[in-house]
């Protein structure tokens, strides 16, 4: 008899462009890789809006209707010239810009009385190594800043935590922001889709049985 491995799934989400921009690279490597497998994992993907009430709305729906094995959030942050993997998330918006709807809010706690940070479930080293590996600049980080990435990941951290998804890995990676034609350093805007599947990778293969990935 032929026992059937389990099939893993995961959700790789990006965000609509912002800021006055027209292009936003997470939402490139979303598009990029949906309707692909990955280590025998079918990506589900979705761009959510940059909105500090509407996307983590979005996301927690996506969440509680495919429930994933993996769920891996992207953004871009101007000014990065590598891959980065975000170690935690605070709890706190204090946003530079307003978001697309117009909020701006300034030293507001995400949520009351909620830890100040959750950590990523993510293997943030060894994702970081296997970037590496292949030449892809990638480095970890300690700060998702206070806009609506921080936002998103916190959300989905806390609920990962104490929505009932225990059995979840999820994180956070930053990606430059890149735009078509354009080279930061090693990384071309084309490089990201092969970078962040390799990522995925990566976090599937670092602990075959999900959730208790450690970094």
């Amino acid at each position: 008899m032929t026992i059937l491995e389990p099939v893993r799934r995961v959700l790789l989400t990006g965000f609509e462009p912002f800021g006055g921009e027209s292009f936003n690279a997470s939402e490139f490597v979303v598009k990029g890789l949906k309707g692909t497998i990955v280590s025998g994992s079918p990506i589900q993907c979705a761009v959510l809006p940059c909105a500090f009430v509407e996307a983590p709305r979005v996301l927690r729906e996506l969440v509680e209707e495919s429930r994933p094995d993996l769920v891996i959030c992207l953004g871009e942050a101007s000014g990065r010239t590598r891959i980065t993997p975000e170690h935690r998330a605070v709890n706190l918006d204090h946003a530079p810009i307003a978001d697309n709807r117009g909020r701006r809010p300034r030293q507001r706690e995400i949520f009351s009385g909620a830890p100040l940070t959750r950590r990523s479930r993510l293997p943030v080293k060894g994702i970081v190594a296997s970037l590496s590996r292949e030449g892809f600049p990638a480095a970890a980080s300690w700060s998702a800043g206070r806009h609506v990435c921080n936002h998103v990941f916190y959300h989905l951290m806390h609920h990962l935590r104490v929505g009932g998804w225990n059995r979840t890995c999820g994180g956070f990676i930053h990606v430059p922001a890149l735009r078509p034609g354009l080279r930061s350093g090693k990384l071309a805007l084309e490089d990201l889709p092969k970078a962040i599947r390799l990522a995925i990778t990566t976090a599937l293969d670092s602990n075959p049985g999900m959730p208790g990935i450690r970094y």
